[in-house]
């Protein structure tokens, strides 16, 4: 599978599109965990610091299918790299203003989570284009596209803590959002990104959530994210206990890398069938490897099931991917994706919320208790949606392209096999 990403790799412009988008979504990726540590630094309880990350991850939620509908209307470059300076002009005001006043605090949190570009569904509104239009290729780019998220997520928490041991936890903040703005003028200013146009889409007010299959998908995602969310301060109660932010920044570095080991062995084959019905088993997988983090043993134990709690999340996010790519109305692709993302930084904020008083109530080992519950129910959803998602739309390997064709001939039967 490194020779196929290699292969798409040297396809113009693929490769200034991924790292540019990477690079852009760091200020996104490691948000919570940087307000989690600036908030501690300033004195604040546990209970305030799992509020603001949640305050942002919910309007990083509420921004991010808004800004998802006006790149499909109006094009990437107006929508993406204006809401990338916003939103870092957020964080700057968190890092002057600090945690004294809570009104100041949760308005800069909540502007930066509203303006975070949607980078993540443009990319995937990208491909398509970039890859010609092949389904195979597409489908190998969303795999590619969730082992590189993985790089990001285990490098992120490592680079905060950097950050943080160089300057301080305000330094970080700035630092982050200032190389986040630099990946998004990346993007924009690429061909693909000034050149493409969505697909011709049906007025509808609803627009991609008319999709019953998509809708089961994100209720699932949305507790898969509030697993996550909850693992975050989770952690840092954890660390706290044994060795401070050095151990935070390994554990979620090791989750990180856990998910990119999986996704790097999910990549390595075709898989054959319905992806809906993979989806499930990936979901399964992922709640049971989930459970054994409430034991908190010692760091370098923790650290092992950490990274084993991650091992089903990439290739989860890749099937969710295909699904999302099936389900999506004509003319939404952006949209459909940023209200995956919506979903998931949903269900992390929940998390991040209920895991605080958690962990205060309970101790660390209640705190991860909330991750096992909420795997547990992303897979009931599936279980309870079996009939909805299986009736679902046909797959569109291309939602959108450079010229804003629709590719909608070619279009596969629901149980065609198809490649991640």
């Amino acid at each position: 599978m490194a020779a196929g990403y290699a292969e798409l790799l040297r396809t113009r412009h693929a490769a200034r599109l991924l790292v540019g988008t990477l690079v852009g979504r760091l200020p996104n990726a490691t948000g919570p965990i940087a307000i989690v540590l600036f908030t501690r630094a300033e004195g604040g309880s546990y209970s305030l610091a799992g509020a603001l990350a949640a305050a942002y991850g919910l309007a990083n939620a509420v921004g991010q299918p808004l800004l998802g509908r006006a790149v499909d209307l109006f094009g990437q470059p107006r929508v993406q790299l204006p809401a990338a300076v916003v939103s870092a002009l957020g964080m700057l005001w968190l890092a002057l203003a600090g945690t004294g006043s809570a009104v100041a605090a949760y308005a800069a949190v909540v502007v930066a989570g509203l303006f975070t570009p949607p980078l993540e569904g443009g990319l995937r509104a990208l491909w398509p284009g970039v890859l010609g239009g092949r389904e195979e290729k597409v489908h190998a780019a969303y795999a590619m596209d969730a082992v590189a998220q993985e790089v990001m997520f285990t490098v992120g928490p490592l680079l905060v803590t950097l950050f943080v041991a160089m300057w301080s936890p305000a330094g970080a903040l700035v630092a982050l959002n200032a190389i986040g703005v630099l990946g998004a003028l990346s993007v924009v200013l690429s061909e693909p990104s000034r050149k493409w146009r969505s697909a011709p889409r049906e007025a509808h007010w609803l627009g991609a959530l008319r999709s019953r299959g998509l809708l089961a998908l994100l209720g699932a995602f949305f507790f898969v994210g509030t697993a996550l969310g909850s693992i975050t301060v989770a952690g840092v109660a954890y660390a706290d206990e044994h060795g401070g932010q050095a151990v935070y920044g390994w554990l979620m570095a090791a989750l990180g890398l856990g998910a990119l080991v999986g996704g790097v062995f999910y990549g390595a084959r075709q898989w054959a069938g319905a992806p809906e019905r993979r989806l499930r088993l990936l979901v399964a997988l992922l709640a049971v490897c989930y459970l054994p983090l409430m034991l908190v043993p010692g760091p370098v134990a923790m650290t092992a099931l950490a990274a084993l709690s991650g091992v089903f999340l990439a290739p989860s996010l890749a099937c969710a991917f295909i699904v999302v790519d099936r389900h999506a109305p004509a003319g939404t692709v952006t949209e459909a994706f940023s209200w995956l993302v919506t979903f998931f930084g949903v269900g992390a904020a929940i998390g991040t919320a209920v895991a605080g008083p958690a962990v205060e109530l309970g101790g660390t080992p209640a705190g991860f208790g909330v991750a096992s519950v909420a795997g547990g129910a992303a897979l009931l959803v599936l279980m309870a949606t079996q009939r909805v998602m299986a009736t679902g739309g046909p797959s569109r390997a291309v939602a959108g392209s450079s010229d804003g064709a629709s590719d909608d001939a070619r279009d596969v039967p629901s149980g065609a096999p198809s490649a991640s």
